[in-house]
């Protein structure tokens, strides 16, 4: 079922759409603006060390969440996508340490290792990691997977879900989520 399908079956059967607790947090409807203030504040917020992995398909908006929570860490200037050098390191005037990995060109997953792969997650760090099903195996145990899905021309639905011991990230409320 599409993500707007799910969203408002979801609805229409009386469930929360908004929750957020230790296993997650969502379904959670976005606009643009909705989703970036989240992300801020996500980057503003979260306790380092913390990995999150963005899934969705081409256009879903991993990009647009990953430099919304750079931002928010304090990341300033031009942060180009990393498709093609696969990974950007940013120091952030929050004083963390942000990677953006995108995996999408990752041929073999044992590439990764080319990448400062050991490093991650280890120190004050937010790593972002676009298109991780492409080194599936090799994601630390601890970690948010952030599915982002297109809900209509200018939505998508979110759903996080916590991995292991990651820390908590900010509740959504008050970012711009609809219900």
């Amino acid at each position: 079922m599409r993500a707007a399908g799910r969203l408002r079956a979801l609805r229409g059967a009386g469930a929360r759409v908004r929750e957020v607790n230790d296993g997650g947090i969502g379904p959670i409807e976005f606009d643009e603006e909705g989703l970036v203030r989240w992300g801020e504040r996500i980057g503003a917020e979260v306790e380092v060390p913390v990995v999150i992995a963005l899934r969705g398909e081409l256009g879903a908006g991993k990009s647009v969440l990953a430099r919304a929570i750079a931002r928010g860490a304090g990341v300033v200037g031009a942060m180009p996508s990393p498709t093609f050098n696969l990974v950007y390191r940013y120091d952030a005037a929050r004083g963390v340490e942000v990677w953006h990995l995108d995996l999408y060109r990752l041929e073999d997953p044992d590439d990764v290792w080319e990448l400062g792969w050991r490093e991650l997650g280890d120190g004050a760090q937010i790593v972002l990691i676009e298109w991780p099903e492409r080194a599936e195996s090799l994601l630390p145990p601890d970690r948010w997977d952030v599915r982002l899905e297109p809900a209509g021309i200018a939505t998508r639905v979110v759903t996080a879900t916590r991995r292991g011991r990651a820390p908590a990230l900010p509740d959504p409320e008050g970012a711009g989520a609809g219900d």
